[in-house]
């Protein structure tokens, strides 16, 4: 069976907080109908979800089995690399005030847009990398905003593990998180080496430990949209899962 194509299309959306325009590609199921409501899928590097990891085929294919609820997706692409480090990454200058814009600016701002459920549990985040950090890191922030977060081989350093320790109210998040077995010795933004699989299965440990909603994967893969992309349908089958 044809695998049927939703509608993909622009907007831009002024950011008070970070004082810039932000742009947003957003996808309608070939289903949409304004007469039901939706889940939010926000995605991080938002560009690429739909170009590497076909994030519109995955919704349509899981929506057509009947694996997952009604979704709009929502992509933020990063402007370069630099853009991408400072908002994302726990030390960037406009870290903070991208969790505003998430939170305080973008959520208000499609739920007028759209019919959604307007609550917790109907928005998801998703990301890769430092796409993932940023995702958890909202979740972790504004637990009543974003219920849901997937991850693929996100950046955790000791700081956000003490968070995950902290976190009072892991009935809140229902989390996906994926990483690759190869994922030793990785080349980050800044020009370092890390180890990532470590502190992300320490992450896990913590995650199951606190008894989050959490479905957890390692796959046989290193850190790259080779082994992102067929963890993509699992990750949402999970995360957007009626």
């Amino acid at each position: 069976m044809t695998t049927q194509r939703g509608t993909l299309f622009e907007q831009t959306l002024y950011s008070r907080e970070l004082q810039e325009d932000v742009t947003l590609l957003i996808y309608l199921p070939s289903t949409f109908s304004p007469l039901y409501k939706y889940s939010i899928l926000v995605a991080q590097d938002g560009k690429d979800y739909f170009m590497l990891g076909k994030i519109g085929r995955v919704i349509e294919e899981l929506l057509e089995d009947k694996k997952i609820d009604r979704t709009i997706v929502v992509g933020i692409p990063y402007k370069n690399v630099n853009d991408r480090y400072e908002k994302y990454h726990p030390n960037g200058k406009k870290h903070v005030a991208y969790l505003k814009f998430l939170a305080n600016e973008l959520v208000p701002y499609l739920d007028q847009q759209f019919p959604t459920y307007q609550m917790g549990m109907g928005r998801a985040l998703i990301g890769d990398s430092l796409g993932g950090t940023v995702s958890l890191l909202a979740g972790l922030t504004y637990p009543h905003t974003f219920g849901k977060v997937t991850m693929q081989s996100p950046y955790i350093n000791e700081a956000m593990i003490e968070k995950i320790k902290h976190f009072p109210d892991p009935h809140l998040l229902k989390i996906y998180h994926s990483i690759g077995t190869e994922e030793t010795a990785v080349k980050t933004t800044d020009g370092n080496i890390r180890d990532f699989i470590s502190p992300n299965r320490q992450a896990h440990d913590i995650f199951v430990e606190k008894g989050f909603s959490y479905q957890y994967t390692e796959f046989h893969g290193d850190h790259s949209w080779t082994y992102w992309q067929p963890d993509v349908p699992r990750a949402l089958e999970y995360t957007l899962s009626m």
